[in-house]
């Protein structure tokens, strides 16, 4: 699983013709790494593309299992806003980004593509999330985790170009770093000419060795590749490759399945979805994101996202990404352990009663906090602005200061009695759900676990979009490991906290388990028209 980043290219002179000379242990090293790559690459299974007689290019996905090794890294870390990581608008001003990192691990879809001519071909993530194409090098050397992936090979291809810009991408808690290159790129039995892509050169994060895949090929807008870099569907649509502006993705839950799931280039498979789909505009250009409302548990509303939350589609990511707030109230629904915090229920039983009389007496929430002191007086945080354990507050002067973590706790208990009060609870009633809830924070440092035999009794989990409903069942949402056949499944919560502040937040990332319930139709009519659009799967 991952999260976003808005990278940026370094462009650097860097002399690619200094190479250091390989001692005799480097080279027998380098044999057995080689050997192992062999065993792996004879192990793998190749992959099947069609085009069939409408026209359409389908491109059949492979998907990896749930298992305990993937498990524990399969979530999303905080936010984090850098400085020293910038996007640019139209006018070519920088502005200010929240970064995120990716982590493709957990429940994953992945395909194969080739490079080169002849064909070099990689098993890569079709990634909505970014938009750039990446793989090892062959030049690849001191990365153990470029050992046990295909590695591209400039020298054997009759139509490669050399570019050799530097670059490096965020991943994960780290970098990956590489250069640019241009060469013909093979999607089933499409060629893409003259594509510029990324050869990676050092991956540092040792996640990255246990990745069934080698590379990404990001399937997002031009306006967050790194280096402005075009990307392969863009390619794709001026050499006429295909004949409509769309792609479609359907994912298969069934982890018994042989397919794993199919992308389809050019329209959509019929086969897949049930009724219409529903259309949706771009709300901000650069990655697939659209305006979410309200989230309901059962049919009662959370408070979030009434007054509108971003949501960015991603099958680059496994789980779903969400306000804390929010998060903590599903994980508190669906019954699972939570993680205390002291620091919230504190706040409950001081200023608990201060809260409710206040909000009964009409006082604004947004100011709440800041009026019993838990918020600085002239930069309070509304209250969608939850936990920001990395985030930096600014001052109207540009100079950077710290919210205490009060400060966020409180706006989050105000949202939580607010949405008690219009539920007509008493007071009693309402202070002890809360701080029931603040048991129920997700575990930063872990995943929330459920008990799988009560995952029929929970309730289902509702998107508002538009004026449609989006429903989730529990069956949906759950993802349940069964590592061992002589052991009981494991379930837990496909939901992750994740809290980005505004102006970028509060956002929801929906992964492959949304992707896995809706056919989804990513329609790509340029410019500022560009839509989105959600079909309910076929059983």
């Amino acid at each position: 699983m991952k999260m976003y980043v808005t990278p940026v290219c370094s462009v650097e002179h860097v002399s690619r013709s200094n190479r250091g000379h390989k001692s005799q242990h480097h080279h027998e090293m380098n044999i057995k790494y080689l050997l192992v790559v062999i065993c792996l690459w004879i192990w793998s299974q190749s992959l099947v593309f069609t085009i069939s007689d409408d026209g359409l290019m389908r491109i059949t996905l492979k998907r990896r299992n749930l298992d305990f090794e993937s498990l524990n890294s399969a979530r999303i870390k905080e936010a984090i806003h850098l400085k020293d990581f910038k996007s640019f608008d139209k006018n070519g001003s920088e502005k200010e980004v929240v970064v995120y990192v990716k982590n493709y691990f957990d429940v994953q879809y992945f395909g194969e593509i080739g490079i080169g001519t002849p064909p070099q071909y990689f098993n890569v993530v079709f990634d909505t999330g970014s938009s750039n194409l990446w793989i090892p090098s062959s030049k690849c050397i001191f990365s153990i985790a470029c050992y046990f992936h295909s590695k591209y090979s400039s020298k054997i291809s009759s139509t490669y170009k050399e570019i050799g810009v530097p670059c490096e991408i965020p991943y994960d808690q780290g970098y990956i770093y590489g250069f640019f290159s241009q060469d013909n790129v093979k999607l089933g039995d499409i060629i893409i000419k003259d594509q510029e892509f990324s050869e990676i050169t050092r991956e540092g994060n040792f996640a990255l060795l246990a990745l069934p895949f080698d590379g990404i090929l990001g399937l997002g807008f031009q306006d967050i590749s790194v280096g402005r870099v075009t990307p392969v569907w863009y390619n794709m649509i001026e050499q006429g490759q295909v004949l409509d502006k769309v792609f479609s993705f359907w994912l298969n839950k069934d982890p018994l399945a042989q397919i794993g799931g199919e992308i389809v280039f050019g329209g959509m498979d019929k086969r897949h979805f049930k009724g219409d789909h529903t259309y949706f505009p771009i709300s901000q250009k650069g990655y697939w994101q659209i305006e979410v409302g309200d989230i309901l548990l059962a049919n009662n509303t959370t408070g979030f996202c009434k007054g509108g939350c971003a949501a960015i589609v991603d099958s680059g990511t496994s789980l779903i990404a969400g306000p804390t707030g929010v998060v903590t109230q599903i994980n508190h629904a669906i019954g699972t352990e939570g993680y205390v915090s002291f620091e919230c229920k504190n706040i409950v039983h001081n200023y608990g009663n201060s809260i409710w009389e206040s909000l009964i007496s009409g006082l604004n929430p947004d100011i709440l906090c800041a009026d019993i002191g838990l918020c600085s007086n002239n930069e309070f945080q509304r209250s969608n602005d939850v936990i920001e354990t990395v985030v930096h507050n600014e001052t109207r002067d540009g100079s950077q200061t710290k919210e205490s973590p009060f400060c966020s706790f409180c706006n989050m208990i105000v949202l939580w009695i607010q949405v008690q009060i219009t539920q007509s609870n008493v007071k009693e009633k309402v202070l002890k759900h809360v701080d029931e809830l603040c048991e129920r924070l997700p575990n930063p440092v872990g995943q929330s676990f459920i008990n799988c035999s009560s995952v029929s009794d929970m309730p289902n989990i509702t998107f508002t979009i538009g004026s449609k409903l989006f429903h989730l069942s529990p069956e949906q949402y759950i993802l349940k490991v069964n590592d061992d056949k002589d052991c009981s499944p494991v379930c837990y919560s496909g939901f992750v906290a994740l809290d980005v502040p505004s102006p970028q937040g509060p956002l929801w990332v929906f992964g492959d388990i949304f992707l896995q319930a809706y056919h989804t139709v990513f329609d790509y009519v340029w410019c500022e028209r560009s839509l989105l659009a959600f079909a309910r799967m076929t059983s």
